[in-house]
């Protein structure tokens, strides 16, 4: 199962997202699950160093990513990165709510 955790701060501005596991919901190469979390995982990291101009904000291996956003975000781009941070939170949510999918994965969505 692939476990994706958001981290939302008192604003609840997305902090950071860990995703970290895999679906098994095919064979490796032909995982429509993994492969549909590993693009919305990439388009937000993605997306925040071309769009936002953050940069080095997340680490990778194997089965895992975690995007942690820098606490000094500009003013002026933190719409942005806000709206990055949730187009990829409802990217994961989406998968959740296909039934022949949510299974595969799972969602904690906190504020700390």
């Amino acid at each position: 199962m692939v476990h994706v955790h958001i981290i939302r701060d008192s604003e609840r501005l997305i902090r950071e997202y860990t995703v970290e596991g895999h679906a098994d919901a095919g064979r490796k190469g032909h995982d429509i699950v993994c492969a549909s979390v590993s693009a919305i995982a990439y388009t937000g990291v993605n997306a925040l160093e071309e769009i936002a101009g953050i940069r080095d904000c997340y680490v990778e291996r194997d089965g895992y990513m975690k995007c942690v956003l820098p606490l000094d975000i500009p003013e002026d781009i933190k719409i942005t990165v806000k709206i990055i941070m949730e187009t990829v939170a409802v990217g994961f949510k989406q998968i959740q709510y296909t039934p022949e999918y949510r299974r595969f994965i799972s969602i904690l969505d906190e504020e700390v």
